[in-house]
């Protein structure tokens, strides 16, 4: 293995922020109804961490020690998993349950039972784990000589073995050496997603997604395919903007749940954010079928021919209908001979090197007295690294400087991700503005730049609609 001296300095680089990571009250609770060898091996660890012996390291850096060593290889013909050479501890909480049949030798964890920030798979020679390691689970993880990296769905997750070029399985006999709960067993409170938002910072975690249901085309099918060998997939939809949001539920063969008719209305889902097999989709994966409340009529989306423009400006004019502000930089926002199609705006706080900029693009006064349900989009086109555009939104702007003149409030949209080449333009979804309704509105794009770093930003076909 070929691990070893690079993981000494990755963990070198990571035990700060490992054992600052350990719990933050330092209240290491043990518990006292699991059984005197279970709860031995806790009580064993929790000393080990007050006396030093043992750096408890959070599942994100667990993740980034992995990924660490991942970006250090130049070529495709290495490992997808690294062995742990220290006494580290990982802790989380399981999201997951094999009651149903659905999920397979496998549990996965999140490390907050509410608001979490990453996630983790744990591999395990062990069927029905859910009366063992049930959903809400606090579970203490020992990962010296234990492995961490890809599974079969290319998942970051933790091993007792290698298994060829993926992480293997806990053995049996590793399981009660290795993998401890506590007798902690939490409530797990779902992250509120919408369909279109769900990526792969969300694997592992335990969501629910409201106001969705299945295709109307799906009616009188079930949760399995019966002409399927292995898993089935079903579309699930959820009205977003001006068409639906799709994304996929996938179903074990050995779910007890496979044969259940489909509901035929809309609702509110809470499963656990995958991949499916090989790492190809993103995918959801119910514990449970009462997980699954679609009591409710199904939507449909927003008709666009029922909704009149407010606002629109392709740029034709150049800056015609907007007034820029520069606080800082000699760079400012003007117009280029590219679009989608030409002109657009354009914003560049690149010259000679990247430069310290910060540079607002801002509406005129739109007038939404007669409106109602405002929204409005726009597209942009990416180029080099650098901080994304903020998009805000203010009733009560004036002129001069936006960061003393008038409220903004800061809006979800998304950009282009694509910083490697040209003409990758990306539609930011509906942007929701209706609390500006029967007023007058104004919309701002925030460009900032450091001097590491200075993207370049097209941004066209800027549209407000109202009914």
């Amino acid at each position: 293995m070929k691990t070893t001296k690079l993981l000494t300095l990755l963990l070198a680089i990571f035990a700060s922020i490992a054992i600052t990571s350990c719990v933050e009250d330092d209240d290491y609770s043990i518990p006292n109804s699991l059984g005197n060898e279970e709860n031995a091996g806790l009580e064993q660890i929790m000393a080990d961490l007050d006396a030093g012996t043992l750096t408890e390291i959070s599942i994100a850096d667990l993740k980034a020690l992995y990924q660490a060593y991942e970006d250090g290889q130049s070529g495709f013909d290495y490992d997808h998993f690294i062995q742990i050479p220290d006494n580290l501890v990982v802790k989380g909480y399981v999201t997951s349950s094999d009651a149903t049949g659905n999920f397979y030798k496998e549990f996965y964890m999140q490390d907050a039972p509410e608001n979490p920030t990453a996630a983790i798979g744990v591999l395990l020679n062990q069927v029905d784990s859910y009366n063992q390691f049930n959903v809400g689970r606090e579970v203490y993880i020992k990962l010296k000589d234990m492995y961490v990296g890809y599974n079969a769905n290319e998942i970051i997750s933790v091993g007792g073995k290698s298994d060829e070029d993926e992480v293997g399985q806990f053995t049996a006999n590793q399981i009660p050496t290795k993998i401890f709960r506590s007798e902690v067993t939490e409530t797990i409170v779902p992250l509120q997603v919408n369909l279109s938002e769900i990526n792969e910072s969300h694997v592992g975690f335990f969501v629910t997604v409201n106001d969705v249901q299945f295709p109307e085309d799906l009616e009188g099918s079930s949760y399995g395919d019966p002409t399927e060998d292995f898993d089935t997939r079903r579309t699930l939809q959820s009205c977003e903007g001006f068409g639906y949001s799709n994304f996929l539920l996938e179903t074990s063969s050995f779910a007890n749940f496979y044969n259940t008719p489909l509901p035929t209305q809309g609702g509110t889902i809470s499963a656990v954010v995958l991949k499916s097999f090989g790492g190809d989709d993103l995918v959801l994966l119910l514990n449970e079928l009462g997980d699954v409340e679609f009591n409710s009529a199904r939507c449909m989306p927003l008709d666009i021919n029922d909704f009149t423009v407010v606002f629109e400006d392709g740029f034709d004019g150049g800056l015609s209908q907007w007034t820029t502000f520069n606080v800082t930089g000699a760079q400012v926002w003007g117009t280029t001979n590219f679009g989608n199609p030409a002109p657009s705006a354009y914003m560049n706080g690149y010259s000679g090197g990247a430069q310290e900029n910060e540079d607002w693009l801002i509406s005129e006064a739109i007038d939404l007295s007669g409106v109602t349900n405002t929204f409005f989009f726009f597209e942009t086109d990416k180029r080099y690294d650098g901080n994304d555009l903020e998009v805000y939104m203010s009733t009560d702007y004036s002129g001069g400087d936006p960061n003393s003149n008038g409220t903004w409030t800061m809006l979800d949209a998304t950009m282009d991700p694509n910083a490697n080449s040209w003409n990758t333009w990306t539609n930011s979804g509906s942007i929701d503005v209706s609390s500006a309704d029967g007023q007058m509105l104004y919309i701002a794009f925030k460009y900032t730049s450091t001097s590491s770093a200075a993207a370049t930003f097209e941004l066209d076909n800027v549209t407000v609609l109202g009914l």
